[in-house]
């Protein structure tokens, strides 16, 4: 049974993913491929080449040291830039390329040792697109370039963007590589700030990934009966605003101690996985 881990978009939320990694490497699940979207992309590039107990410490220490200043660093002019039609993004994507260069163990997407597949969005025809070869980096850029925000990534004379517009949790694309097995790990949105975000970065931050998550349910009721699928429940309530690197540690631990729960007693088999979502545990 070829076993799947997908993991969702999320943009900061990324850091759910650690606690839920750490989770599933100490129930000794070992995948046979990961697919990712986004910021999901970003921790499977990181995690395909260290599927172990350090490999999770060191994504750890990475998202514990993450900084606002290093994925969206503000530049006034380039800002005013975007708004003004001047320029396709209001961030420079300098320091994300970075950071994933930095932790990328292998250049090739092929040569992952867990086969590794990311998805993007074509720009020009709205369909999302699966990247399982070619250069990882520039995979994993386009699958984390949220809209108007960093900009397009041109593969092969074609511009994409954030996969996460089309599929932020990508099921279908795990189910149609033949896993039989899925765990599922979502990010999740923030769902419970007192106000909305102030700056223009933040608003256009929180407000995709609220589009984006609303696919997930609908996914899950579709692909439940093709195959054993485990969602694992998403942290709620949520209050970390959508730009916010500064409460990763606090979402690690969360997801962490969440996620061995659900582990160690799921929902039986004739559970609503979708009511998962609307229903998380709450620590």
């Amino acid at each position: 049974m070829p076993t799947a881990v997908v993991l969702s978009g999320g943009a900061n939320l990324g850091a759910v993913h650690v606690g839920m990694l750490r989770a599933l490497i100490e129930a000794d699940v070992r995948p046979d491929m990961i697919v990712g979207t986004s910021v999901g992309a970003i921790n499977g590039i990181y995690m395909a080449s260290r599927w172990n107990a350090a490999g999770v410490d060191g994504l750890d220490a990475l998202w514990t040291h993450m900084r606002r200043s290093t994925i969206f660093p503000t530049r006034l002019v380039g800002g005013l830039l975007g708004f003004l039609g001047k320029r396709d993004h209001l961030v420079p994507p300098d320091g994300l390329r970075r950071l994933v260069d930095d932790h990328a163990d292998f250049e090739r997407i092929e040569d992952a040792p867990i086969p590794l597949h990311v998805v993007a969005t074509d720009l020009l025809t709205g369909l999302d697109r699966r990247f399982s070869s070619g250069p990882a980096v520039n995979a994993v850029m386009a699958s984390a370039a949220i809209p108007a925000v960093f900009p397009p990534v041109v593969i092969g004379g074609v511009p994409y963007i954030d996969g996460g517009v089309v599929n932020n949790t990508p099921i279908s694309h795990a189910v149609d590589l033949g896993a039989d097995e899925v765990w599922v790990l979502p990010a999740g949105t923030a769902c419970g700030l007192d106000e909305a975000p102030a700056s223009a970065l933040g608003i256009a931050l929180q407000a995709v990934t609220v589009l984006i998550n609303r696919r997930l349910q609908r996914d899950i009721e579709i692909f439940q009966d093709r195959c054993t699928m485990h969602v694992l429940p998403p942290l709620c309530p949520l209050m970390v605003g959508p730009s916010d690197f500064g409460q990763s540690r606090d979402l690690m631990d969360r997801a962490y101690l969440s996620s061995v729960d659900w582990i160690r007693s799921p929902p039986d088999a004739s559970c609503d996985l979708s009511a998962l979502l609307t229903h998380p545990h709450h620590r």
